[in-house]
């Protein structure tokens, strides 16, 4: 199937079909994007989408719920847990305290149900971006500087199928669920943006820049395909 990437959402899927009779976005499985689309339909008119809809695309993405199955006690990110707490009232509520993602919920009620998970997601986004806001920048700088890469200027996000991108200005963004990676990961992912600084295409020249910064390259890009960036 035919993809398209966008800047802000990633990699989104073209699927065309006998039975569409306009253009209709929404959020895979992976949490991706997917477009249909009538047969003869050119793709300019999913590029028109995307611009005109942002905001509710985003809004979208938001509220699909999470694959992830949150469990008391898990690790969130590199610094903050999941901790559930049982009430004797009956209205749940999820906050962070700290370091700590703390659910609040009543006797029988599921943490994973639609409601909660949307809640709890809405908790560790938060917690993702105030860990990758601390951490990503400094460790961008100290790798540019490192290797001799120049960019412009960094951005985060989530909404986004992709853990990064580099745009024709040298502007990186950076998905905030790379906090959930291990560091030589993230540093992979880091990487492979800078390159783009000076390649962006992904020939054997930039591959070669790749290499020359991470050695391992190879192993981490084969470790990133059982990852995904959906939070």
């Amino acid at each position: 199937m035919p993809v398209i990437h966008d800047d802000e959402f990633g990699k989104i899927t073209i699927r065309r079909s006998a039975r569409a009779t306009q253009v209709r976005i929404r959020v895979a499985p992976d949490g991706t994007l997917r477009a249909s689309l009538p047969l003869y339909a050119p793709l300019l008119l999913v590029k028109k989408l995307l611009k005109t809809s942002r905001a509710e695309i985003r809004d979208i993405l938001s509220q699909s719920k999470p694959t992830e199955q949150y469990s008391d006690g898990m690790q969130i990110g590199k610094s903050h847990s999941l901790i559930v707490k049982r009430i004797s009232g009956n209205q749940p509520k999820v906050s962070r305290h700290g370091q700590q993602i703390l659910a609040q919920l009543p006797v029988g009620v599921d943490l994973n149900s639609s409601e909660i998970s949307r809640l709890v997601r809405d908790a560790i986004i938060a917690a993702l971006r105030i860990e990758a806001k601390s951490y990503l920048p400094k460790r961008l700088s100290f790798l540019a500087q490192k290797y001799g890469l120049n960019y412009t200027n960094v951005r985060f996000s989530h909404a986004s199928g992709r853990w990064g991108s580099c745009s024709s200005n040298g502007t990186i963004s950076l998905n905030i669920a790379l906090m959930k990676l291990p560091f030589e990961l993230i540093d992979y992912v880091i990487i492979h943006e800078l390159c783009h600084t000076k390649q962006m295409n992904h020939s054997t020249e930039f591959w070669n820049l790749v290499e020359m910064a991470d050695p391992d390259y190879k192993t981490h890009r084969r470790r990133m395909k059982s990852e995904t960036p959906t939070i």
